[in-house]
């Protein structure tokens, strides 16, 4: 199923919190205390990004600029022991990242090698503020020049 969003209006049929591109059954992984399920506010923050569509990409929801370039993938146990994410990111920011909290950032197999970071969303008191951060972050690291024009301009 792909998910769009388009000029910030949801097309019929988009994501909503029982979305069938939703959670898996992991232990762990479900709703933190007064958080809501992660994976549905990471959805939230990718889907504020213009023209992005989500679909399954490896088994997992992935979020596409453009409908074209992956900019961020929900990571669940994929490979590893780790709940979270992996994000495109401007030069050099993997590397700030893991250097100044390796327990929360670290460098995903596959795309790491292409600069981009994962981002822990097991861990205590994450910090969703930094994440839509992160998230806006990869968008512009993939995003075309007129998907930049909208993302900045009012009410974008």
């Amino acid at each position: 199923m792909v998910v769009a969003r388009t000029s910030g209006v949801h097309r019929p049929g988009a994501a909503t919190a029982h979305s069938p591109v939703g959670p898996r059954s992991r232990p762990g992984t479900g709703t933190v205390a007064g958080m809501g399920d992660p994976r549905d506010r990471l959805r939230q923050a990718c889907l504020r990004m213009p023209e992005t569509q989500e679909r399954l990409s490896h088994g997992e929801p992935t979020w596409f600029a453009g409908g074209r370039k992956a900019f961020v993938m929900l990571a669940d146990h994929h490979h590893d022991d780790r709940f979270g994410f992996w994000a495109a990111a401007p030069e050099g920011a993997q590397g700030r990242l893991v250097a100044e909290d390796p327990d929360r950032y670290f460098v995903p197999p596959y795309v790491g090698g292409r600069g981009w970071v994962g981002v822990r969303l097991d861990v205590p008191d994450v910090d969703w503020d930094r994440v839509d951060q992160i998230v806006q972050d990869a968008f512009r690291a993939v995003a075309t020049r007129s998907l930049l024009a909208r993302l900045e301009a009012p009410g974008g």
